[in-house]
């Protein structure tokens, strides 16, 4: 919340605070069934024998996301001098990853299916709008609080989560 706020100094003293305190926060994860096997997605993660053509394919959704009006949004979770340092991989959730993989595994009338464990951040949201608008697919995600059907551009959730 205070780094969606721009209160970076809270941000700062609560992560040392869990920190100090052995808090540990549950790291992001997506899950998506492809042909009955589950394969499972970090944020940034490399680890899938396809992540090569996983994130080629990525770039290219992301660029057309951006030619009809997607801008990425780092700076709710990042200061300047953060963004500066990250690695770009740090900024690719789960859930992107997942649904890539879906894209180019599953047929075109196969929806996608992505399960997360966490609350899809409004990055994501986003995206996942500008993609099913893209791909011309209908994109589900099950996040911790509710399901997301995207078409069409379009959230069922009326960009209220």
């Amino acid at each position: 919340m205070y780094a969606v706020a721009g209160k970076w100094d809270c941000r700062d003293r609560t992560r040392q605070m869990m920190k100090d305190r052995g808090v540990k926060k549950q790291p992001g994860r997506s899950w998506i069934d492809v042909r009955n096997s589950v394969h499972a997605f970090f944020v940034g993660d490399k680890l899938h024998p396809l992540s090569d053509k996983i994130y080629d394919f990525l770039d290219e959704l992301n660029k057309q996301a951006a030619e009809i009006g997607y801008v990425q949004d780092r700076y709710s979770l990042l200061n300047d001098v953060e963004q500066g340092q990250k690695d770009p991989t740090a900024f690719v959730h789960s859930e992107k990853l997942a649904t890539a993989f879906g894209l180019l595994s599953l047929s075109d009338p196969i929806p996608i299916r992505v399960m997360k464990n966490l609350r899809v951040c409004t990055d994501c949201h986003t995206w996942l709008k500008f993609v099913s608008k893209i791909s011309n697919r209908t994109i589900v995600v099950r996040d911790a609080y509710r399901f997301h059907h995207f078409e069409g551009g379009a959230c069922s959730c009326r960009d209220y989560w």
